[in-house]
């Protein structure tokens, strides 16, 4: 084999063939939160996740988005920016949020998608219709 050829093929083996790792290649789009470190979530908080790379949605009161680049099964969110309306579930979304930047694994199986933490924090979601 050439130089040439052994270049070409490094090139081709980092830089050809790169797919989708994330959560975004393994679970559904979008999910609403059914419970949270074992109950039920009294508020309505979604979480989309078919795009590479990315992740966002609806808590109680505001959007959020924020990058999701960790390898399935693993999962870390970085910072996650949110508009700024306040409402009745303010609490709510407070504890949504807070939970969504600490999770650390996911776990897809069919409609549902279970984010965890090494403490034993939990979060539940339900695939949406």
């Amino acid at each position: 084999m050439t130089l040439k050829s052994l270049i070409l093929f490094a090139f081709v083996a980092l830089f050809g063939c790169q797919s989708d790792e994330t959560i975004s290649a393994y679970a559904g789009d979008g999910y609403r939160l059914i419970s949270l470190d074992g109950q039920d979530f009294p508020a309505e908080a979604t979480l989309f996740v078919g795009e590479p790379g990315v992740i966002h949605g609806r808590a109680p009161c505001n959007s959020y988005s924020g990058e999701q680049t960790a390898p399935y099964p693993w999962f870390e969110t970085g910072v996650i920016r949110a508009t700024r309306r306040a409402c009745a579930d303010l609490d709510a979304e407070t504890a949504f949020l807070r939970a969504l930047g600490e999770m650390a694994f996911a776990e897809s199986s069919g409609d549902t998608l279970i984010l965890s933490n090494s403490t034993g924090r939990e979060m539940v979601f339900q695939a949406l219709p």
